[in-house]
């Protein structure tokens, strides 16, 4: 008896592992059950030492960067989610290749059995995982640990009814041991032509299954599409080129630890608060919309953003000031700083002095006009002015006061703990098309971009050409003291090939940092550039 090794299990098990991702693909969009090889890939995030994922994020951000994709957020969420399937086929080749090597040493002649046994195993390690995740389920419980583990039952008994398919007996003679090996052949490639027709099968009515789901989630009216912004009537225009000064919400990054976001069911979510408090409170989200809505305009980055990135976005925010609810709470004297955790395991830790000296600080529910989308956090996420956006939980789901500091997620990988914003100037544009005759014969190009430094706000923003002396630009009144500012220089034309560079002061008088630095461990710095041939 000849049995296949572990070359052909490895090709046994990637194209038995491809129907089944599309399989849990297809379960995933058309009744809510666990997509595992997400589920995984979130779980091994969740292990790897902090070095190892900060490495990853900074080359995954490079090499969009590198490619030129100009919305790195979504790049980067569907590089991860590439990721993900791709890991979860390869542990698939090598449980194949394990299986079909054992089976060859021991000369088993029951290969199904084993098969099931390495699937049930498969998915009980699964459904651990994914437990270990903390995501709240919106079937009830158990469902998606049975489906898990019969899903991977069946995969494994598939893989050993391969082994047995594949395995030859002792031919009598030459002659028939070609015919074996030509049968051999005809059962690999009809087995790769029920994988490929149940993946793509799965693949095509899952996207339309979901693309059909998300045409259902209705938004209603944004605050943007009956208001003017509240600077309208300023003096200074955006260069032509320069990003929206409001960022659409479709528009906006998003960044967090979960390959795909938490869907929380809004009428059962409750806020739980507990810890150093006279009684643990649970409150809906309509209690929290009973306190007086604070509306602000808020530019939030993530500390991932490289010099001249794009996770940086503006938009308007609604929600409560955590100052006037902090009363209500019923914190115990030696209470000191309060954790937020999230729904998808995040959690962060702020001082209460902070609160207590920043009536800006929020629960917010509604980000233009409009609830928070399940991408962006719904049903509350926290905003807390100056400090990027690995300080300001989503998805939030409980507040646990505390007579001590902790690190937080990003802190515990580590990531600077005060992640303070820095200040930052981007070159959005060199209007080369767009030039400005002047009445005195000159000509002018407009240039323009924006500015940032957190809640301190710009004074100034200065551009230079090749080695030249820093020239002022205009500042265009910014939407409020926490939003980036649109700057524009109109430079008088000068042929040839130019490097511009821009940088800006912040509201306090400090200059932006010129020194180059990776976003490793407290936000990126340097100054942006931009080269033209006129």
């Amino acid at each position: 008896m000849r049995k296949p090794g572990a070359a052909v299990g490895g090709l046994v098990g990637a194209l038995v592992t491809a129907p089944l991702i599309a399989v849990f693909y297809l379960a995933w969009k058309l009744a809510e059950l666990p997509f595992v090889p997400f589920n995984l890939f979130d779980w091994i995030a969740r292990v790897l030492p902090g070095r190892v994922l900060t490495f990853g994020i900074d080359s995954m951000v490079k090499a969009i960067r590198a490619l030129r994709v100009a919305d790195t957020s979504s790049a980067a969420k569907a590089a991860e989610q590439t990721m993900a399937v791709a890991v979860f086929l390869v542990a698939g080749m090598v449980a194949g290749a394990l299986l079909f090597a054992v089976l060859r040493v021991t000369q088993a002649r029951r290969t199904v059995f084993p098969g099931v046994v390495l699937g049930l195993a498969a998915g009980i390690a699964a459904v651990l995982a994914t437990r270990s995740l903390g995501r709240a389920e919106s079937l009830p419980p158990g469902v998606g640990a049975l489906w898990t583990v019969a899903a991977f039952a069946v995969w494994g008994a598939a893989l050993g009814r391969a082994n047995r398919r594949l395995t030859l007996e002792t031919p009598a003679a030459a002659g028939s041991a070609d015919v074996v090996r030509v049968n051999r052949r005809r059962f690999l490639v009809s087995l790769g032509g029920a994988a490929a027709t149940i993946t793509v099968a799965g693949a095509v009515v899952g996207a339309i299954a979901g693309s059909k789901r998300r045409r259902e989630i209705a938004t209603g009216k944004r605050w943007s599409s009956g208001h003017a912004l509240p600077n309208s009537g300023a003096d200074v225009r955006p260069a032509p080129g320069t990003r929206p000064e409001y960022t659409p919400l479709e528009d906006h990054y998003r960044i967090d630890i979960t390959t795909i976001p938490p869907v929380v069911d809004g009428p059962n979510w409750r806020l739980k608060i507990g810890g150093l408090v006279e009684r643990p409170l649970e409150w809906n989200l309509d209690q929290i919309r009973k306190y007086e809505p604070l509306h602000q305009f808020v530019t939030l980055a993530c500390i991932s953003n490289p010099v001249g990135g794009s996770l940086i976005g503006t938009t308007r925010w609604t929600g409560a000031s955590l100052q006037r609810i902090l009363p209500d709470l019923r914190l115990k004297p030696n209470a000191t700083h309060l954790k937020l955790s999230s729904v998808d395991g995040f959690y962060e830790v702020v001082a209460l002095e902070t609160i207590r000296n920043e009536p800006r600080a929020m629960l917010a529910y509604d980000w233009d006009g409009v609830p928070l989308t399940t991408k962006h956090g719904f049903p509350l996420r926290t905003y807390i002015p100056d400090l990027y956006g690995m300080k300001q939980p989503k998805w939030l789901q409980s507040i646990e006061a505390m007579d001590h500091w902790e690190p937080g997620y990003w802190v515990k990988r580590g990531w600077d703990q005060t992640a303070r914003m820095k200040a930052t100037s981007v070159i959005d544009t060199v209007s080369v098309d767009m030039m400005l005759s002047q009445a005195n014969r000159t000509t002018r190009i407009p240039v323009g971009g924006i500015a940032h430094a957190g809640a301190r706000g710009i004074s100034k923003v200065e551009v230079r050409v090749d080695d030249g002396a820093w020239r002022q630009a205009r500042l265009r009144a910014p939407l409020s003291g926490l939003t980036w500012v649109i700057w524009r220089y109109d430079w008088p034309f000068q042929p040839g090939e130019h490097t511009l560079t821009v940088r800006c002061t912040d509201g306090k008088g400090a200059l932006q940092i010129a020194e180059m630095a990776a976003p490793h461990p407290s936000g990126a710095s340097g100054l942006h550039s931009k080269s033209v041939m006129l």
